[in-house]
């Protein structure tokens, strides 16, 4: 894969679906619930944690990458732990959508690290 490419050619799985690789970031988290939401929290990233797919937490975001129909249903089965209890749930996602590309969590920063530690 050339990652200086617009565009990719996109694989396809054994059943002929698109392999769409996706970066996630997300921030689930209930409203109306005092100040302190890490015990809230702690739920939605266990179901993000058991889901089996390459994730890491920060102190904002969770990152997770797979497939994007595998990130999405991720995303709303940890929202689901917060809305099916009846908090209204926020739900802040950002997707890097890349085909042909995986291990990109790891590998970006990487990539990064490499460009400083050559300045």
């Amino acid at each position: 894969m050339d990652r200086n490419a617009v565009r990719q050619d996109v694989p396809l799985d054994p059943q002929g679906r698109p392999i769409v690789n996706t970066v996630a970031a997300v921030s689930i988290a209930p409203s109306g619930v005092g100040s302190e939401l890490s015990e809230h929290v702690a739920q939605v990233i266990g179901v993000i944690r058991d889901s089996g797919l390459p994730n890491e937490t920060n102190a904002m975001f969770t990152n997770i990458e797979g497939n994007l129909d595998e990130v999405l249903g991720v995303v709303r089965d940890a929202a689901m732990v917060l809305a099916g209890q009846g908090y209204r749930t926020e739900v802040c996602l950002k997707l890097d959508i890349r085909p042909g590309f995986s291990g990109q969590m790891a590998e970006k920063p990487r990539l990064v690290d490499d460009l400083l530690d050559g300045r």
